[in-house]
């Protein structure tokens, strides 16, 4: 069978969802959304087990309610400032219930090759056994599911997992064990694991700014709204004081300070680290150096041994469903304008794929908006887009620090604003 649609969207979760949502808003009806889950939800769907959803037990969302739903959609009033991955799906599922977007979706359909045909028409195979055409595609899958596992010298004899695989701390009961990262995952699970494991420790190979969630009683995302009004060159300053006199300096809590401007890394959004720290139930530690059986060498030349070691070291950029020589951006630059559209193919859209200091989901609704709007004809991609991607790809450069993460790095609210912009000349 070889059905035709006007829309594929590959992927259900929240940022495939805004994507259905905007079609069906700007009057695309003929569109189909496949994804490998039994329900909406995405990353969200959480799992005992090892799935293709990161989130633990105890997840919370680490952007506040305000700045996290989408903007036609409120999350419930009920729901506390970071609310949990239960409240999280049930208001993806209401979401899309809402904007009837169910009868869209293809559950338990994963898509194991898309390709462009001479003819300039997307060809998808289904679970390699169905096939469907479209004249467009976006892609929705996400950047948080294929887990980045570092190398060390050595081999440890211990358990090493992926914080993609860590499900609750039960198991780390009476084990000494090692967080690698200084990210928001690494800092969420030694903070799980410090609850109940005999040793915790998390080592980091730089610093960073650890920024509690809440700052003089507001969610801090909230707070930066009070100085939106100056430009980033003013409030960077600004933020770095408030940041100073809230937490102190990093070498009180045993951590190493950040050499790096502030908004120039993801920052770390964690009122629990430096409090466990300071109550010796975490403990800080140096990059690793090597790994021998279940002893750990670090930079500093201090060894430990160790039961578990949980890798918080981030995920792939991954496109499975897409040969590399077509498109493969992990660990390189990623060429697309305002983040969403590629330059050579022009019914190709991304939509998620950027990493805000901030939520994704306002930025996923708003990319979708202007992707719905080129697909009924109110909206042209600029003549000049390939230099409008260079100019992005220098801002990158200039703008954050040289990492994969960082390669789709994006200021939330400036972000934002450029996509709103570009909507208005629709």
């Amino acid at each position: 069978m070889n059905t035709q649609y006007k829309v594929a969207i590959i992927g259900a979760g929240p940022s495939g969802l805004a994507a259905a949502k905007a079609l069906k808003e700007a009057g695309v009806t003929d569109f189909v959304v496949f994804d490998k889950n039994e329900m909406v939800g995405g990353n969200w769907i959480y799992n005992e087990n090892p799935s293709h959803s990161s989130v633990f037990e105890t997840t919370h969302i680490i952007s506040s309610k305000k700045h996290s739903q989408y903007s036609d959609f409120p999350m419930p009033d009920d729901y506390p400032d970071y609310p949990s991955h239960k409240q999280l799906l049930k208001y993806f599922n209401d979401y899309a219930q809402h904007f009837d977007l169910i009868p869209h979706i293809r559950f338990n359909s994963t898509v194991t090759k898309a390709t462009l045909a001479d003819n300039g028409v997307w060809q998808l195979s289904i679970d390699d056994n169905m096939a469907f055409t479209a004249n467009y595609l976006i892609v929705a899958n996400g950047h948080h599911w294929d887990p980045r596992m570092p190398t060390y010298p050595g081999t440890f004899s211990g358990k090493l997992i992926h914080s993609h695989d860590f499900k609750n701390a039960r198991d780390m009961a009476g084990k000494r064990v090692l967080v690698v990262g200084g990210g928001n995952s690494a800092c969420d699970v030694a903070v799980e694991t410090g609850r109940v494991s005999d040793f915790t420790a998390i080592s980091m190979r730089r610093g960073y700014y650890i920024v509690p969630k809440f700052m003089f009683g507001k969610p801090v995302d909230v707070l930066n709204e009070t100085f939106l009004k100056f430009p980033l060159w003013i409030r960077k300053p600004i933020l770095k004081l408030g940041w100073r006199l809230e937490v102190g300096k990093m070498k009180n809590y045993g951590l190493e300070e950040p050499d790096y401007p502030i908004l120039k890394a993801h920052p770390v959004t964690n009122s629990e680290l430096l409090y466990f720290l300071r109550h010796g139930k975490i403990h800080a530690r140096k990059d690793i150096r090597e790994l021998k059986g279940n002893t750990v060498l670090f930079s500093d030349g201090k060894t430990e041994e160790y039961d578990i070691i949980i890798a918080c070291t981030g995920y792939k950029i991954s496109f499975p469903f897409f040969d590399t020589s077509f498109i493969h951006f992990d660990e390189k630059e990623v060429p697309l304008y305002l983040r969403t559209f590629h330059p050579k193919y022009q019914n190709l859209f991304f939509v998620g794929l950027v990493q805000p200091q901030g939520c994704i989901w306002p930025l996923a609704e708003a990319q979708s908006k202007l992707i719905a709007s080129l697909v009924v004809g109110k909206y042209k991609l600029p003549s000049d887009i390939i230099q409008r991607v260079e100019r992005d790809l220098n801002f990158i450069r200039n703008e954050f620090l040289d990492t994969p993460r960082h390669s789709v790095e994006v200021h939330f609210h400036e972000y934002l604003n450029q996509l709103k912009k570009e909507y208005k000349k629709t």
